[in-house]
């Protein structure tokens, strides 16, 4: 009897683990959409989650220009920093351009072109030499009542910064007024902008921040999305996440905890246990991921999970215990969606674009944040591996061509044995370097050597210059063509999977008419179609923008799936 009661268990086991495989296969190529915006912040997506915030165009990474109204001349850092301030520019660019770090709604250090940041020195000159801001690098910048553009900048010392001569700038006027003779008087130019997780989450300050975030992660999507989803012919979700989910629920300051229990919430509307499951362990079957123990539920000593989030087990690893073999007793699909993690923003910022949750728009991610980075992949992977809706985890969103090769293939491949801790069963993605020059194969030869890898590419018919002046038929004609080889050179038998992780209808056509765009989306849909891993589509929702909003072009009958 025993050796019946064994044999049982292995194929209990067997039948498992090959269903996993086979589950995965099934769901292959992917027909996915972004859940952009909803747990990495872009304003410009959802402009409305800004309103209110003071003085919200002198945000984080504000990048101001000075012009005296004295001598009109700019103010600017010698050399591009660590040196003395002057005002002898009669235009403005990179050494007169100063970027914002906000310390409240009125105060801020000012990051110059090498990464120094402004500061009065231990007598009263201004000068850019200090890598860290202290006390003596905090400024107040005090606007005109009826010209907010019209400023004085006030030192830690209580006096204000003038401009005694154009070489000489220093943080010791007294005085008073706003007339053109003024030197203490600047006219300020703002020139561009962020709008991302940090700028909210510092703009608002903690309290407010989880206010509207919360606000926002319980309405932004939810279990009704993926109804609609799962309805209208999409199997899968690549859910963009911040490095600081990790340390939920108390990030690093500006951030505010609570994307975690969000993530949670997605990963149980794309797939949960039967009840019959739920009963069987006695437990809620939808807290997060932390560890297994095994219960005994029945006579024939079939173990069950207890774990937060189901433990699905791994076709290469799938345990044996001295009292049974862990098995899940998966029965009823809610939705039955696959679910991507995307590590859209690494700390230090892998783009500077707002999405990677930048302070100022540099991008400083390298060798010194590879560890940092491999423990969000660990905690993610950690959390999650093990349930029935995990396909794959993204290791970073869109690097640019300015991160260092080998340092990327460096932390990809210990972000990939970081995941294969947990599993050998999920996806790991690996994003292609952005810009120019990069070989879009360059990736093909280290992936080659790992397994269950896909290499992500993200096609736009925007950002370059010579998408500007082509009609519709012409970007038409660009995806049939030119997208089409882009993608077969990319797509091997042999090597990782493709993954086209990003595309949207949008483009810089003119007078077109629906039916032109329809047309446009639908040759993205047959030539992306052939990518070995899938689609996702930029975003789900777009609160600004309809071609952007893949629910809404669905609803509108604008693109069938």
């Amino acid at each position: 009897m025993a050796y019946f009661i064994f044999a049982y268990h292995l194929l209990v086991v067997y039948l498992s683990c090959s269903r996993i495989s086979l589950s995965l296969a099934q769901n292959l190529p992917l027909k996915a959409v972004n859940l952009g915006n909803w747990l990495v912040i872009e304003k410009w997506m959802k402009p409305s989650l800004f309103n209110g915030m003071p003085n919200d165009d002198l945000l984080d990474g504000a990048q101001i220009q000075l012009k005296s109204t004295k001598l009109q001349k700019y103010l600017c850092a010698e050399n591009g920093g660590g040196s003395i301030v002057v005002a002898n520019r009669a235009s403005a660019s990179g050494w007169e351009t100063f970027r914002l770090w906000r310390v409240n709604e009125n105060t801020y250090n000012l990051r110059v072109f090498n990464k120094q940041f402004v500061q009065k020195d231990r007598v009263t000159r201004v000068v850019a030499v200090n890598n860290v801001p202290g006390g003596w690098e905090t400024f107040e910048i005090v606007r005109k009542p009826d010209d907010k553009y019209r400023v004085r900048i006030k030192a830690s010392n209580g006096l204000f910064v003038q401009v005694k001569s154009d070489t000489e700038v220093a943080a010791d006027y007294e005085g008073y007024g706003w007339e053109d003779s003024n030197p203490s008087v600047f006219i300020m130019t703002v020139k561009t902008d962020l709008h991302g997780e940090y700028q909210l989450t510092n703009g608002f300050g903690p309290d407010r921040a989880r206010q509207v975030l919360q606000e926002h992660w319980n309405n932004f999507v939810t279990e009704q999305d993926f109804r609609f989803m799962s309805a209208n012919g999409l199997n899968a979700v690549r859910i963009p996440v911040g490095w600081w989910i990790a340390y939920d629920p108390n990030p690093p300051k500006p951030f505010v905890g609570g994307s975690l229990q969000a993530l949670d919430n997605a990963f149980n509307w794309a797939h949960h246990l039967s009840r019959t499951a739920a009963i069987l362990t006695g437990e809620n079957l939808f807290r997060p991921y932390h560890r297994s123990r095994r219960t005994s539920v029945s006579a024939s000593s079939i173990v069950v999970s207890s774990s937060a989030h189901p433990v699905e087990p791994d076709p290469t690893n799938c345990p044996i215990t001295s009292s049974g073999p862990r098995v899940n007793m998966l029965r009823g699909r809610k939705y039955g969606m696959k679910v991507i993690i995307d590590l859209h923003a690494v700390q230090g910022s892998q783009n500077g674009w707002e999405h990677s949750g930048t302070r100022d728009g540099y991008l400083e991610w390298g060798d010194s944040y590879i560890s940092d980075t491999v423990r969000v992949i660990d905690f993610l992977a950690k959390r999650y591996a093990y349930h029935p809706a995990m396909i794959a985890i993204e290791l970073m969103n869109e690097p640019w061509v300015d991160v260092n090769l080998d340092t990327l293939k460096r932390y990809y491949k210990e972000g990939y044995e970081a995941v294969r801790k947990y599993t050998s069963n999920a996806y790991v993605i690996l994003s292609n370097r952005l810009g120019w020059p990069v070989d879009p194969k360059e990736l093909f030869s280290f992936a080659s050597g790992l397994h269950r890898v896909v290499v992500d590419v993200h096609f736009y018919n925007l950002y370059e210059d010579k998408f500007r002046n082509m009609n519709a038929q012409q970007n038409i004609d660009y995806i049939y063509n030119n997208r089409a080889s882009d993608l077969g050179a990319v797509t091997t038998s042999n090597g990782p999977l493709t993954f086209v992780g990003e595309w949207s209808g949008d483009w810089y056509a003119k007078q077109e008419i629906d039916e032109d765009r329809k047309r446009f989306i639908k040759s993205q849909l047959e030539v992306y179609g052939r990518a070995t891993f899938g689609w996702a589509y930029w975003s789900y929702r777009h609160d600004s923008t309809p071609i952007w909003n893949l629910k809404g072009l669905i609803e509108n009958h604008f693109i069938n799936l």
